[in-house]
C-alpha cells in the first residue's frame, strides 16, 4: 500500500483507537499487533534480555539503603545561624510511606492499564524498568548529596534542643545538641529534598510516558492533551511545596530536588523510548527493533512488521496532509488578496 493511500483503506483494517478520556482520534494503534507479544508469550524472553539491568536495580537499592544508614556530615551550626533554623517542628503532610505510592505505584498503575489495552510486553517491561531506574537513580543521587552536604533543616533548632534551651560550645559557638540522635541525624539532611526528587522522578517519567502515548506533539493543537501531561507534574510540585509548608526544607532544596528528578527521569525515559514528539514516540525502542529483526529473520513476519510500521507512517502522513489541506482551505477562504498575489507570480 502506498504512502498516499486513501485513509478509508488504511484506517478500518489496521488501527485500533485508544481512548484516554479525550476524543476518539487521539491515538491510533495497529490492530495487527494487539495481543501478539504478551507477558505470557514473551515476558520471560524480554526479562532475560535485560537481566543485567534488573541486577543493577538491586544494586541501587542496596546502595540507597547504605546511604540512609550512614551518618551525614554535621555542618557547623553557630549560635548566630539559628535565626533561620527556628521554625516549628511539624509532622509531614505527605508522610514518607506515601512517597513510593506517588512516585512508583501511581505511574505503575497507569502503565499497567495501558498494557491491558495494548497487550504489548515490550512497552510494559521497558516502562517499568525505566520508571524504577528513574526513581532509584534519583534516590541514590539525592541521598548521596544529602549525606555529603549535611545542610540543617529549617526546624533544626527544635530537633537539636527539644526543650527550647540552646547549648553552644563556649569557644566555637557550635551547637551542642541535647535531642534524640535519630532526630538530629534527620535534621542534617535538608539538601536536596527527597520527597520532591522522588516525586518528579516518578511522575516526570509518567508525564513523558503519557505524552508519547496520547501524541501530545502531533501538531493538531489539542490543549486537553497538555492538561493530562501537566497533571502528574502538578502533583509532584504540590508534594514539593508541602515540604516548605512543613518547614522540613528550604526553597532551594525543593528547586534542586525537582530539577534533579525531572532530569534523571528524562534520561531514563529516552533510554527506552523515542522522544514524545517523534513519529514512533508511542512505542519503545525494543518494539521497533523487534519488528526490524523479524523482517530480517522471517519473511512472513517481515510482511506483518512492515505493514505495521508503514501503517503508522501512513497515519501520520494522512493526518499531516489532512491538516495541510484544511490550512490551505482556510487560507483560500479568508485571503483572496494572497490568492491574487500568487496568481500574479505564476504569470
Amino acid at each position: 500500500m502506498g504512502v498516499g493511500a486513501p485513509i478509508s483503506k488504511v484506517t478500518p483494517n489496521l488501527f485500533h483507537w485508544m481512548e484516554l478520556g479525550l476524543s476518539h482520534d487521539i491515538v491510533k494503534m495497529p490492530e495487527i499487533q494487539l495481543g501478539a507479544h504478551t507477558v505470557r508469550s514473551h515476558g520471560v524472553k524480554v526479562a532475560r534480555a535485560h537481566m543485567h539491568d534488573w541486577l543493577i536495580l538491586l544494586l541501587l537499592i542496596v546502595i540507597d539503603v547504605i546511604l540512609n544508614v550512614i551518618e551525614p556530615f554535621h555542618r557547623f551550626v553557630g549560635e548566630d545561624m539559628m535565626t533561620d533554623l527556628e521554625y516549628p517542628l511539624k509532622d509531614n503532610t505527605v508522610p514518607f510511606w506515601a512517597v513510593p505510592i506517588i512516585a512508583i505505584i501511581l505511574p505503575f498503575s497507569v502503565i499497567l492499564v495501558y498494557y491491558f489495552i495494548r497487550r504489548d510486553v515490550y512497552d510494559l517491561h521497558h516502562a517499568i524498568l525505566g520508571l524504577l531506574f528513574s526513581v532509584l537513580i534519583t534516590g541514590v543521587i539525592t541521598d548521596a548529596i544529602k549525606d555529603a552536604v549535611g545542610r540543617p533543616r529549617p526546624d533544626f533548632f527544635w530537633r537539636c534542643f527539644p526543650d527550647g534551651k540552646g547549648v553552644f560550645d563556649p569557644v566555637t559557638k557550635n551547637v551542642m545538641c541535647t535531642g534524640l540522635r535519630s532526630v538530629i541525624k534527620e535534621g542534617h539532611k535538608s539538601f536536596p529534598s527527597g520527597h520532591t526528587s522522588w516525586s518528579f522522578a516518578g511522575l516526570g517519567f509518567l508525564a513523558l510516558y503519557l505524552s508519547g502515548k496520547i501524541r501530545v506533539f502531533d501538531r493538531r493543537g489539542h490543549v486537553a492533551k497538555l492538561c493530562i501531561v501537566f497533571l502528574p507534574l502538578l502533583i509532584a510540585a504540590l508534594v514539593g511545596i508541602s515540604r516548605v509548608d512543613d518547614y522540613w526544607h528550604h526553597w532551594q532544596d525543593i528547586f534542586a530536588g525537582g530539577l534533579l528528578g525531572i532530569t534523571v527521569s528524562s534520561f531514563c525515559y529516552l533510554q527506552f523510548f523515542p522522544p514524545p514528539y517523534d513519529v514512533e514516540g508511542w512505542g519503545p525502542h525494543a518494539y521497533f527493533q523487534m519488528l526490524a529483526e523479524s523482517q530480517n529473520g522471517n519473511p512472513s513476519n517481515a510482511i506483518n512488521g512492515q505493514n505495521v510500521q508503514q501503517s503508522e507512517l501512513e497515519s501520520v502522513y494522512v493526518e499531516s496532509q489532512h491538516g495541510r489541506e484544511l490550512s490551505r482551505a482556510n487560507t483560500h477562504d479568508s485571503s483572496p488578496i494572497l490568492d491574487g498575489m500568487n496568481d500574479g507570480r505564476r504569470y
